[in-house]
C-alpha cells in the first residue's frame, strides 16, 4: 500500500506531528509513504524515518497556489498512491481540482482529517468532502455534524490523536543534573508548589485567568508559584510586555516566572505539582494535558472541547465549568491541602492512532 500524506509545511505543530506518527507506522509494516509540503525543518527527520518528501509550495492560502494543481496532479499520476490524505485545507483543495481532472478509474482515494474547529464556511468545507473524513475527537465530530450535515455521519471516522506512554512514563522524574540546572537558572522555583500552564504565549491561553488565580492564592498559599511554559514569538512581545506590567502592578513578580520556549515540556510537566488548561477557546484535543495525566501530573482545565473529553475519561475531578473561576479557585485548593493521586493512562495511545488510522486505509484500498 502506498499512501500520500499532503501539508503545507514540516516545521513543528500538532498536525505536522500527526504526519510523522502516521508515515512512520507506515514504514514500520512494510508499506510505502510519501509526504509532500513545502518543506521544514522535519523533513530531515521524515526522511530517516523512511519516508519520501516531495517539495511541492502548497502552503499559500493565496490564487498563487492554484498553480500547483497541475504539478500536484502530475506527482499523483507519477507517485501512483493508493491514498492521498490531506491535512489542511490549502492543500486539500489543491487535491480536489488535481483529482477532478485525472480519469475517476486512476484516482487514489481520498482521506481527510479535521484536527481544528475551522470557520465556517465554504473554504473550510472542502475538509468535510473526501471519502472518509477523521476526526481527532468526538468535539470535532460535533462540529462537523453541527456545521456541515452535507457529510453523511457514515463519511466521519474519530480516531483521537494518541501519545506514546513510554515517551510520558507514569511517575517520571527529570534527572537530579536537569532539576539542578533548573534551579540555578530559577531560584525562586526550589521547594515550592508549582502551577504549570503550558503553551504559546497568546491572548487564547488563559494567562490572565492564571494572574488573577496567582492573586487569589498568594495570601493563604505563600509556597505556590505558577510557571509559565512556552515562548512568544514577536509578534506577540506586545502581549508579552502587557502581562508582565499586570504581574508587576498586582505585585507578583515573585509568583509567577515566563520560562520561555522549551523542548523539554516532558521535563517541566513531571516536576510541576499541578498543570492548568485554561484556553479561552475549545481545543480539539488537547494534547500537553493528556502528557501531563501521563506522567502522573493532575491537570485542571475548563470543560470544552478535547480537554474535556480526556478529562472526563481520565481525571475527571479536574474537569471546571468553564470560567467559573471560584471553582477553578476551589479545586485549585483542594490539590494545595491534599495531593492528588493520578492513575496510569491506558487510553488515547499513540500505537491505537496509528493501528485506527492504517486500517482505515486498507478498508478503502479493499473496496473499489
Amino acid at each position: 500500500m502506498k499512501v500520500m500524506q499532503l501539508l503545507p509545511e514540516l516545521n513543528s505543530g500538532g498536525v505536522e506531528r500527526g504526519t510523522l506518527e502516521i508515515a512512520r507506522a507506515l514504514v514500520k509494516e512494510g508499506h510505502q509513504s510519501v509526504v509532500v509540503s513545502n518543506g521544514g525543518r522535519l523533513v530531515a527527520q521524515l526522511e530517516a524515518e523512511g519516508s519520501t518528501h516531495l517539495t511541492l509550495p502548497i502552503h499559500k492560502k493565496s490564487l498563487s497556489s492554484l498553480w500547483q494543481i497541475r504539478p500536484l496532479r502530475r506527482l499523483i499520476q507519477t507517485e501512483q498512491p493508493d491514498i492521498v490524505h490531506v491535512r489542511s485545507r490549502v492543500p486539500a483543495w489543491l487535491t480536489h481540482f488535481a483529482l477532478r481532472g485525472m480519469p475517476a478509474h486512476s484516482r487514489p482515494h481520498l482521506v481527510s482529517t479535521v484536527h481544528g474547529f475551522y470557520s465556517i464556511n465554504r473554504y473550510s468545507a472542502i475538509m468535510t468532502q473526501a471519502e472518509k473524513v477523521i476526526a481527532v475527537s468526538d468535539s470535532v465530530v460535533d462540529y462537523i455534524t453541527t456545521h456541515y450535515p452535507q457529510c453523511p455521519p457514515e463519511r466521519i471516522v474519530r480516531i483521537y490523536r494518541g501519545i506514546d506512554p513510554k515517551a510520558f512514563p507514569h511517575g517520571y522524574q527529570p534527572s537530579a543534573q536537569w532539576i539542578n540546572q533548573i534551579y540555578t537558572l530559577f531560584p525562586q522555583l526550589e521547594n515550592k508548589f508549582l502551577i504549570c500552564l503550558p503553551g504559546r504565549i497568546t491572548r487564547l491561553k488563559g494567562h490572565e485567568t492564571l494572574i488573577e488565580l496567582m492573586e487569589n492564592l498568594q495570601a493563604e498559599y505563600p509556597d505556590v508559584h505558577a510557571i509559565v511554559v512556552g515562548g512568544a514569538d514577536p509578534k506577540k512581545k506586545a502581549y508579552l510586555d502587557e502581562l508582565e506590567a499586570t504581574i508587576r502592578d498586582r505585585g507578583l513578580r515573585d509568583k509567577i516566572t515566563f520560562v520561555g520556549h522549551t523542548s523539554e515540556i516532558r521535563e517541566w510537566l513531571a516536576i510541576s505539582d499541578l498543570v492548568l488548561s485554561l484556553s479561552n477557546q475549545a481545543e480539539t484535543f488537547g494534547r500537553t494535558a493528556l502528557e501531563a495525566l501521563s506522567l502522573g501530573t493532575p491537570v485542571v482545565g475548563w470543560k470544552r472541547g478535547g480537554v474535556a473529553e480526556i478529562l472526563s475519561s481520565l481525571y475527571p475531578q479536574g474537569l471546571i465549568e468553564v470560567d467559573d473561576r471560584t471553582a477553578l479557585t476551589d479545586a485549585i485548593k483542594r490539590h494545595l491541602d491534599q495531593p492528588q493521586i493520578v492513575a496510569p493512562v491506558d487510553r488515547f495511545r499513540l500505537d491505537e492512532m496509528c493501528g485506527q488510522t492504517l486500517a482505515l486505509y486498507r478498508e478503502l484500498t479493499q473496496t473499489q
